[in-house]
């Protein structure tokens, strides 16, 4: 199963660490905008998302495009996120599809056949959904998951402050949004527990919020997590350890900013593609030797 692949990539790495694929053009180093005089935005695009895939291939196990950043560029845009998807799978990378996407009924089920579906445009490993319509419209999804060998990651207590307004409320159960969703989250991935004891149907858990992060964890022990967050939105290496069980699995912590913008408070970078990939890998070393170190300090079972 794709939730068992995953879970012996951590280990064989030793890195439960991923890295985002957002490509914010403003910020990007001058050497990739300025080919703008002579190739359209979104082959530079391209080429930029190849050039991080190849720097970091053999020290994670995923990488997570968020669609937004490419949706920007229109039909080129999204060709270049279908391309994107592809190679980080030719490089044996599992794809998190950052799309957040949902609706209903057909439209759900139209959703997931793009987004996760081997027949589907993109073909991802996994993409995140919003709950907001309802657990009627997750269905479609937990669906394509079982048929696909796909996975999928809930929003349940996103990383950004205004999060609480929604997550902190309380139900007609009289339980936070945020531990009734990760109720919902554990019975949805009941269904598809591979070999591991994890399961492929998880949920989004922010690093900014290590004591919410704590009780998910006890709701959720056999959900993988997805925890954005980490480095440039305030997470520490020490926060998202409360996002893993005890035997240092069940998470992937995602750093985008920290590691593709890192080189502009570089005094030494020289301004060349050529470094800019070696920053990148330097910075993608550096978390993973952070969050591992902080893992087998104080995972007492780790498996890794």
């Amino acid at each position: 199963m794709l939730i068992d692949d995953l879970v012996n990539e951590v280990k064989k790495k030793q890195n439960p660490c991923i890295v985002g694929l957002d490509p914010e053009w403003d910020e990007l180093p001058n050497c990739y905008r300025q080919l703008s005089k002579s190739k359209p935005k979104p082959e530079i695009v391209l080429q930029w998302a190849k050039d991080v895939i190849d720097a970091i291939c053999d020290i994670v196990v995923a990488v997570k495009p968020q669609m937004a950043f490419y949706e920007v560029y229109g039909a080129e845009g999204y060709r270049v996120f279908e391309e994107v998807v592809a190679y980080a799978h030719l490089k044996k990378l599992i794809v998190i599809d950052d799309s957040k996407r949902n609706d209903i009924g057909n439209t759900a089920r139209a959703y997931a056949k793009a987004h996760l579906s081997r027949k589907g445009t993109i073909n991802a490993d996994f993409l995140t959904v919003s709950p907001f319509l309802g657990m009627d419209s997750i269905q479609p999804f937990v669906d394509t998951a079982l048929t696909e060998d796909k996975g999928i990651f809930v929003l349940v207590k996103t990383s950004n402050p205004g999060s609480s307004e929604i997550s902190d409320a309380i139900n007609k159960k009289n339980l936070k949004i945020s531990d009734w969703l990760g109720e919902c989250v554990r019975a949805f991935g009941s269904q598809c527990v591979g070999a591991s004891g994890y399961s492929a149907i998880g949920a989004v858990v922010g690093a900014t919020f290590p004591e919410e992060a704590e009780m998910l964890r006890k709701i959720m022990r056999n959900s993988y997590f997805l925890v954005p967050g980490y480095g440039a939105q305030g997470g520490s290496a020490k926060d998202v350890v409360s996002c893993f069980n005890e035997d240092g699995l069940g998470a992937l912590v995602s750093s985008s900013r920290g590691i593709l913008y890192k080189y502009s408070e570089n005094e030494e970078y020289d301004g060349s593609i050529g470094m800019y990939k070696e920053i990148v890998r330097m910075q993608t070393v550096k978390m993973q030797q952070e969050v591992y170190g902080m893992l087998k300090k104080y995972c007492k079972e780790m498996k890794y």
